[in-house]
């Protein structure tokens, strides 16, 4: 496939911006593993695990391990805005991977910017919120399968993405789910072969387990912080329409009675002018008074 078959799109990755060379809209979409291959992708499903099994276990400090799981649990309760980030920097840490991230596909995903790196740790520290195309893309792949993958990623691929990154020799990509949202957490070794065997594919569904689990709860934690500050604006309204109202109510009666008095015409015609004005401020301070109720309708 020549660049020839490509449309040049602005996109952003990361906080850099790059001419990124998408497959234009009219041309066919990177499906099969000769066109993934072309792209500079290697996506192999891991429903075999021999490709895994068969390779020797690499040593494993068991007490460090559980340590590290300890910290994501504290981490889940106590901060739980950043577990994202911790979950990628114990990836790399129990793996012994050289990189780790979590993508998520976005809320206002175009073909072009569909999935968004919401956590990245190591060498690919720098790609923090990368946005990447639906096509060519290893979790594309990894997603409509929906199991575990081992893939590699050549120069080709960051070619096309017109980006300089290390590439990928070895990496194994797991998807997640959870209520309407999606995405991968991967671990890559970018000097090594096998890097990975078994275990860490097990561990990291583990991972995945609690990267779906992170993502909704920071999604419930985002709307009751929405809702307290709804709440919080609309009590702070009610407030600040009761202190207007009263003294509002009194001049208004005041203006009413000038209003109403005869022989005193400057009086009567400021009176009467400023009675629009009063009755735009009265309206202000009933939206005000209405503001609590309407927060607790919805």
């Amino acid at each position: 496939m020549g660049a020839s078959d490509y449309a040049k799109r602005e996109a952003c990755f990361g906080r850099l911006i790059f001419t990124e060379m998408c497959p234009a809209e009219t041309g066919p979409m990177i499906k099969t593993e000769e066109e993934l291959l072309e792209s500079g992708l290697e996506v192999v499903d891991l429903a075999d695990l021999s490709r895994l099994a068969n390779r020797p276990r690499r040593e494993r400090d068991d007490t460090a391990q559980m340590r590290g799981m300890d910290r994501l649990a504290r981490c889940f309760v106590e901060t739980p805005e950043t577990i994202l980030q911790e979950l990628a920097n114990a990836a790399v840490a129990m793996c012994g991977a050289d990189s780790a991230g979590i993508s998520m596909e976005r809320d206002e995903r175009t073909e072009e910017l569909y999935y968004q790196w919401v956590a990245t740790a190591g060498v690919y520290t720098t790609f923090l919120d990368a946005m990447l195309p639906r096509e060519p893309s290893a979790c594309t792949v990894c997603l409509h399968r929906r199991a575990p993958q081992h893939f590699r990623v050549g120069k080709r691929f960051f070619d096309i993405l017109g980006v300089e990154a290390a590439e990928v020799m070895d990496g194994i990509l797991l998807p997640w789910e959870i209520d309407e949202m999606r995405g991968t957490i991967f671990v890559i070794a970018h000097g090594r072969t096998e890097a990975f065997d078994i275990e860490d594919l097990r561990l990291m569904q583990v991972l995945a387990s609690i990267a779906a689990a992170g993502i909704r709860q920071q999604r419930q934690q985002a709307r009751l912080v929405e809702q307290a500050r709804a709440t919080a604006t609309a009590t702070m309204a009610n407030e600040l329409a009761h202190q207007i109202n009263n003294p509002l109510q009194s001049l208004t009666n005041l203006l009413f009675l000038a209003e109403q008095r005869e022989g005193v015409g400057d009086e009567r015609s400021l009176a009467v002018k400023m009675k629009d004005d009063f009755g735009r401020l009265s309206g202000v301070v009933k939206e005000l008074l209405e503001l609590p109720r309407r927060g607790m309708a919805r």
